[in-house]
């Protein structure tokens, strides 16, 4: 049997495809996916997947979302997934800038859902600039 993977974003299915393996960010460290995985849900945090197809390592930047595992399939439900060649470092560094000085400006104890959304912010730049500046 195969492993299929599917990536999906809230504007577009990414991938969907069959794969050897697949690693994820998971909420509690990288977990690591073969076919015949036990089933399993999973929150996912900003970093990189991996996966494997024909021999060739695939790596993508996403954000927060879920992960369903079941025997034969991952199901990854992402609001941002997207490979080196779409990252524009100047952009993310500017946008990491400007939620991190909002960050400091804002009352933590007032404005939790402000202070939530900067520090996603911040996590999903930081993996994009991980992944545009892997050597």
């Amino acid at each position: 049997m195969a492993l299929h993977l599917e990536i999906v974003t809230p504007e577009k299915k990414i991938f969907s495809d069959t794969v050897t393996n697949v690693y994820l960010p998971g909420a509690d460290g990288e977990l690591g996916i073969l076919d015949g995985h036990a089933a399993l849900v999973t929150a996912l945090q900003p970093g990189e997947l991996r996966y494997e197809k024909d021999g060739k390592t695939v790596i993508l930047a996403i954000g927060t979302g879920f992960a369903e595992v079941t025997e034969h399939k991952v199901n990854v439900l992402t609001d941002m997934a997207m490979g080196e060649e779409q990252v524009d470092e100047a952009k993310v560094e500017e946008a990491m800038k400007r939620a991190e000085e909002q960050l400091k400006g804002i009352s933590h104890d007032h404005d939790a859902e402000e202070v939530a959304h900067l520090q996603a912010v911040i996590s999903k730049s930081l993996a994009q600039l991980r992944l545009k500046r892997r050597p």
